[in-house]
C-alpha cells in the first residue's frame, strides 16, 4: 500500500463511516478496484487504524454530550429523591432518563453482539460478491426512503421501550453486511420506532461507541497474532496517514449527517445509495468488478 491508496481509502472511511451511505460497501468496491486483499494482515491492520481513527471523530463531535450524560447519570445515583416512589407505577430505574439511555443501550446491544459473534463471517461473506453489495446498497436506500417519509417522529425517552432498542440493535448487528450502513440502518430503525430525530441519532452513536470498539479490538487482536516478522514489514506511514485522515474526514462527515438527520435530510442519500448499487450489480454480473 502506498500513501496514494491510503489517502483514498482514508477519506472514503472517514465519509462513509457516518454518512448513510455504507463504509464496508464502500470500502469493498475500492478495494476490487485496487486489487487489495481485504483479509490480508495489512489490510486488516490498515482496517484497525482507520476504525480508530473515527472513533476519535465521535469522541470529539460527543465529547460534551457524552460528559453532560455522565454528569447526569452520576447525579441520579447519588440523589436520595430518586428512590421509588410509591406513587408512580414506573420505577425510579425507568423513569430517569440517564439510566434508561443507559438500559436501552445495553439491551441495543445483546442482538449487536450475537449477531457479531455468529453470523460475521456469513455476513461479511459478501465482501467478495459485488452483486450482493450491490442489493444491500439497494437495501439501505429502501430503509432511508421510508423513514424519510414516514410522519414526523415524536417519541421521548420515556416513550423508547425495550423493543424499540432491539429493533435498533439488529439494525445495527446486520450492518456488519457490506452495503448496509450501520448509521443509516440505526438512525432511520429509530426514526420509525418513533424516537425524535436529535435522539436517534445520538442513540444511534451511543451504541456505536462500543460496537465499534468491540470490532476494532477483534481485529487488533488478529494482528497482534500475526509472526512478529509481517508485523515489522507493515508500512507505518501510509497506515498512520490513513489513520489521521480517517479522523478528520470523518469529523467533517458526522457534523454533516447530525444536520442531515435533524434537519429530515437523509432522504436524499437514498437516491445516491440506490444509483451506486444498480451501477455495482450491472458491473458485478458483467464481471467488471471481479468476484
Amino acid at each position: 500500500m502506498n500513501y496514494i491508496q491510503a489517502i483514498i481509502l482514508g477519506v472514503i472511511q472517514g465519509l462513509t463511516e457516518f454518512l448513510p451511505v455504507s463504509s464496508s460497501g464502500h470500502l469493498a468496491l475500492v478495494q476490487h478496484w485496487m486489487k487489495l486483499e481485504p483479509e490480508s494482515p495489512l489490510m486488516i491492520t490498515f482496517d484497525v487504524a482507520t476504525h480508530l481513527g473515527t472513533l476519535l471523530a465521535v469522541v470529539v463531535v460527543f465529547a460534551a454530550t457524552f460528559l453532560q450524560y455522565l454528569r447526569r447519570l452520576v447525579a441520579e445515583i447519588r440523589t436520595p429523591r430518586l428512590e421509588p416512589n410509591p406513587n408512580r407505577r414506573r420505577p425510579w430505574l425507568v423513569r430517569n432518563a440517564a439510566w434508561r439511555v443507559l438500559i436501552l443501550g445495553i439491551i441495543a446491544s445483546v442482538p449487536t453482539g450475537l449477531i457479531g459473534v455468529v453470523f460475521k463471517d456469513q455476513l461479511e461473506a459478501a465482501f467478495g460478491n459485488p452483486v450482493l453489495i450491490g442489493c444491500a446498497l439497494l437495501a439501505t436506500g429502501v430503509l432511508l426512503f421510508i423513514s424519510g417519509k414516514a410522519p414526523r417522529p415524536r417519541k421521548t425517552w420515556r416513550q423508547f421501550g425495550a423493543l424499540g432498542a432491539l429493533l435498533v440493535g439488529l439494525a445495527q448487528g446486520l450492518a456488519i453486511t457490506p452495503g448496509i450502513s450501520r448509521s443509516g440502518a440505526t438512525i432511520c430503525t429509530a426514526l420509525l420506532c418513533g424516537l425524535k430525530r436529535r435522539w436517534a441519532a445520538e442513540f444511534s452513536f451511543f451504541i456505536a461507541f462500543p460496537a465499534i470498539c468491540g470490532a476494532a479490538l477483534l481485529k487488533a487482536k488478529d494482528v497482534l497474532e500475526l509472526p512478529s516478522d509481517q508485523i515489522a514489514a507493515m508500512p507505518v506511514g501510509p497506515i498512520v496517514v490513513g489513520s489521521l485522515v480517517a479522523a478528520v474526514v470523518g469529523y467533517a462527515a458526522l457534523r454533516l449527517l447530525l444536520v442531515a438527520v435533524r434537519s429530515a435530510k437523509l432522504i436524499y442519500f437514498s437516491y445516491y445509495v440506490w444509483a451506486l448499487g444498480l451501477l455495482v450489480i450491472v458491473l458485478g454480473a458483467t464481471g467488471r468488478l471481479g468476484q
